[in-house]
């Protein structure tokens, strides 16, 4: 488990042993050619998987947070974890795409590698502040085949249809190519889910709206990736804990990541200043002898390969679960 303390304004938690404190005051607070070969692409509208999130407000959020001073540090302490990991992989790779590419901390250092890198985004803000394209992940218009990496740094669980999502990454892929990800799971933001509770309750009729999206745990993801055809799955999962002054702060942070409230069946309605006073004093209530609230983020990593007969066959069924590190290193 890791420990990261923040004021307002967060910056990334460096990933040195055991992380104590991240934080500062805040004051007031290439893409690639794409081959003409056959895509692999699907249409919103062709999909048989409902929609959750509503698309265009999910872009415009990603494009509002582009422009916003504030760091998403979550991003950036999956992104410099993923980092790590490949690291661990000795084989040379020649061309990635980076999912949800809303800064340099995945496209710097596999550039740095050597990589020739096709950065995507959902946000045509963010996408063109990296030179990059401004695609849905569940709908991607890719050549199959087109990459032999492609690494996913937070937002996976911001899709209408993540197993389409994954399908079209295992058909993009090479042979033996490798997807690697990290993302927001199950039992995350436990205070701030609660707060929200308290400002339901206090409204009118005392009814819950929904307020924070449905989110997958690591068994689930590990799941996902084999039903989605990729060899040899696997996931495993982290504790972050983050301090926070109060709830403000951390709604700066969601903000910051783009990743505020985008579900289609959201309340229209702004919170009543009788619901905002309980969702603050409900926040922090939990807070410890200094005055922060400690709130938990479970984070998930996974990775899978594109079928290859060179592979070992695949575990049992459900066995998933276990360090990407061994995997990696048994990879390499």
């Amino acid at each position: 488990m890791r420990r990261v303390d923040h004021d307002a304004a967060p910056r990334t938690a460096r990933r040195q042993g055991e992380i104590e404190q991240a934080a500062a005051e805040r004051g007031e607070s290439g893409h690639g050619r794409l081959s003409p070969r056959r895509t692999a692409r699907t249409s919103p509208a062709m999909s048989s998987s409902p929609e959750i999130f509503d698309r265009a407000l999910r872009r415009l959020r990603r494009d509002r947070a582009a422009r916003m001073p504030a760091e998403d540090f979550v991003r950036a302490h999956i992104a410099a974890e993923l980092i790590e990991r490949l690291e661990l992989v000795k084989r040379a790779f020649t061309r990635a795409l980076d999912l949800g590419s809303s800064d340099d901390s995945i496209a710097a250092p596999l550039a740095a590698r050597g990589i020739e890198v096709t950065r995507a985004d959902a946000g045509p803000v963010n996408a063109a502040r990296g030179g990059g394209q401004p695609w849905d992940e569940d709908c991607m218009p890719l050549a199959e085949a087109s990459f032999d990496l492609v690494v996913w740094a937070g937002g996976m669980d911001q899709v209408n249809d993540l197993p389409g999502a994954l399908i079209q990454i295992r058909r993009v892929l090479r042979p033996d190519g490798l997807f690697i990800a990290g993302l927001v799971g199950a039992g995350s933001l436990p205070r701030l889910r609660a707060a929200m509770h308290a400002a339901d309750m206090a409204g009118p009729g005392g009814a819950a709206s929904p307020r924070l999206h449905p989110q997958i745990d690591v068994r689930a993801m590990g799941d996902l990736l084999q039903r989605a055809g990729f060899a040899l799955p696997v996931a495993d999962g982290e504790s972050l804990d983050v301090r926070y002054r109060s709830l403000a702060g951390l709604v700066a942070d969601i903000r910051a990541a783009g990743a505020a409230n985008a579900l289609i069946q959201r309340s229209r309605r702004a919170l009543t200043r009788l619901q905002a006073g309980a969702a603050f004093a409900a926040f922090q209530d939990e807070a410890e002898p200094d005055g922060r609230v400690r709130e938990r983020l479970e984070l998930i990593y996974c990775l899978g390969w594109a079928p290859d007969e060179s592979q070992p066959k695949p575990a049992r069924r459900g066995s998933a679960v276990r360090s990407l590190a061994d995997e990696l290193k048994g990879r390499g």
